[in-house]
């Protein structure tokens, strides 16, 4: 018995489930039933919406809402993450099955279930490769650009549904295009601007009257959180009454009912060689969107997030939904903020969810047959138009250049370009940016703060100088790439003050120098002491002392001298 705790404490490092069980509690359960009824509510039209959209049967986003939940709250690090189909996945499958190649080869929903096991795999063997720090080399800004481009994406690509109309099979003509306007559907556009109009009342005007009137938050986030369910009601039944779908209405169409015989009969391995570089880099951005999500919802509660972890729980979540039929799946920001939102203490509301998802499929599937499509557009564009952020550009931009650059470049690249060509360019220009920040670091010459022994940069405060003593704070570890900047500078200011008898080197925020480097200034040193001159170094760091002294720079440095403190080489010099 003593060794159970223990015990229990390493299943819970490869098992979460069994971490968060043990300290379940019975106000726990009332709180995940209440998140899971609400989570499951809005899983039914966005289950179906996202496989639409991705162009896919319907039921392959319903399959993707059950298993694939289930595996990730056994294996997951998050207590609120909502796993599932997601916009930006969606359009980025729509993006590969549209491709020539892909498409040639038919049967799309053979490819969704390919792309759904070889994202599970690649997230697998990321996480055997310990690569879950993969998620901090997409900047922020670069993630926030690709997921403005890809929203727009969708909301261009559902703007059609909204009003009726077909792709157009006719050229680039103007007299093409007035035929293809010509062809909206009075219905379809009816139902389409009832949803929205629908939808917006269930964001902001009900909450802020809910509140207004002394409801409860549980309360305001159920009410609020039914809208997308109730639009799929009324234009279904509006669909119904009205014999619409005989009138041109598009409708989703028969869904099957149960679930799929489980295995692996899809697998075809020339479809698997084809589709291996578009399900990693959709496994990458699936990945990386999860683990931002989550960790969102985690700092909320003061919680820890296990990137490692999340790569073998959203792998096998995928893994699941390949083998249950269903598309692939990433962590979806609407529906972990509403299931967050909602209460949810656990992954115990998302077991709810599926499991309530797992009877609607079971008994209520003839009943999705009628659901108007443009109503399920509308619940695409009013939930992915809040991921559209322009102002966020032009925030960042103020801030950084270079980051804002990155994030306009990465939303053009995916409109013009292409998805994965976006944000590589976006990821590129990022790295560019970032090594030439690295080799042009910044560097300031100091004086003394008048009646202190704090040093500062010059064009900053009035300080404290010397004539024949020149101090220089270098603001970066010196390496191959910006020695070659360091030594012009230097060689800028000696010739701007010829008086100069000592240059001190001080390596307060330098923690490494490299081999590169280092031949450098010993070269350095050498045409200084041939000058005259003495060069001295101050407050370097213990790491880059300890590799300093494996070598003979130090002694090289006489009559120059390493100081503790830049006070000490300012009394020894000054």
């Amino acid at each position: 018995m003593p060794h159970t705790p223990i015990k229990l404490s390493r299943l819970a490092q490869y098992l979460p489930i069994v971490g968060w069980l043990q300290t379940y509690r019975r106000q726990d359960i009332n709180d995940d039933v209440f998140a899971g009824v609400i989570t499951a509510i809005l899983l039914v039209p966005q289950g179906i919406a996202y496989a639409i959209l991705a162009g896919l049967p319907p039921q392959l986003g319903l399959y993707a809402s059950i298993l694939p939940p289930v595996a990730y709250a056994v294996l997951g690090t998050s207590r609120t993450l909502s796993v599932g189909p997601v916009s930006i996945a969606a359009i980025m499958i729509a993006g590969v099955l549209t491709t020539t190649e892909v498409s040639a080869l038919g049967d799309p929903v053979q490819s969704a279930l390919i792309l759904s096991a070889e994202c599970g795999v690649m997230m697998l063997l990321m996480a055997v490769l310990r690569l879950g720090g993969l998620v901090n080399f997409i900047s922020h800004p670069v993630l926030a650009g690709f997921t403005s481009g890809a929203a727009l994406l969708i909301i261009g690509s559902q703007l059609p549904q909204l009003v009726g109309l077909k792709a157009p099979s006719c050229g680039v003509e103007l007299d093409c295009y007035s035929r293809y306007l010509s062809g909206i559907d009075p219905a379809t556009s009816l139902i389409s601007l009832a949803s929205l109009v629908l939808l917006l009342l269930f964001g902001k005007p009900i909450t802020s009257l809910l509140k207004k009137t002394g409801a409860t938050l549980s309360l305001v986030t159920a009410v609020s959180k039914c809208g997308p369910l109730l639009v799929v009601i009324l234009a279904t039944l509006a669909v119904i009454r009205f014999n619409l779908a005989a009138q041109q209405v598009a409708v989703v169409g028969n869904v099957p009912a149960g679930f799929p015989e489980l295995g692996l009969a899809f697998i075809d391995l020339k479809k698997i060689e084809l589709l291996l570089p578009y399900a990693a880099f959709i496994a990458l951005i699936a990945y990386v969107e999860s683990v931002a999500i989550a960790k969102v919802t985690a700092n909320l509660r003061g919680q820890k997030i296990i990137p490692n972890q999340e790569l073998i729980a959203l792998g096998v979540a995928n893994l699941a939904a390949a083998v249950s039929g269903g598309m692939p799946v990433a962590g979806g920001f609407s529906r972990t903020m509403v299931n967050f939102s909602a209460g949810a203490r656990t992954q115990m509301a998302m077991l709810i969810a599926a499991g309530f998802l797992g009877l609607a499929v079971i008994f209520f599937s003839p009943w999705f047959a009628d659901i108007p499509k443009s109503a399920l557009s509308a619940i695409i564009l009013v939930a992915v138009f809040r991921l559209v952020r322009i102002k966020h550009i032009f925030h960042t931009w103020n801030y950084d250049r270079a980051d804002g650059m990155a994030e306009a470049v990465t939303l053009l690249g995916v409109l013009i370009l292409g998805i994965e060509e976006g944000i590589a360019l976006g990821i590129l220009l990022t790295i560019a940016s970032h090594l030439r920040k690295t080799s042009h670091p910044h560097i300031a010459i100091v004086g003394r703060v008048p009646d202190t022994e704090h040093y500062r940069n010059i064009k900053r405060h009035s300080v404290e100088t010397w004539h024949h003593l020149l101090l220089v704070r270098i603001d970066e570890s010196i390496t191959f790439a910006n020695i070659s900047f360091i030594e012009d500078y230097l060689d800028a200011e000696l010739r701007r003050r010829p008086d100069t008898r000592h240059i001190v080197l001080i390596f307060t925020s330098v923690s490494d120098i490299d081999t590169t480097a280092l031949e450098a200034l010993e070269l350095f040193n050498q045409s200084l002491q041939a000058s005259g001159k003495t060069l001295n170094v101050a407050e370097a760091k213990g790491p880059v002392l300890d590799k300093l002294q494996k070598t003979d720079f130090i002694e090289q440095l006489k009559p120059g001298k390493v100081f503790f403190r830049t006070e000490d080489a300012v009394k020894s010099l000054g």
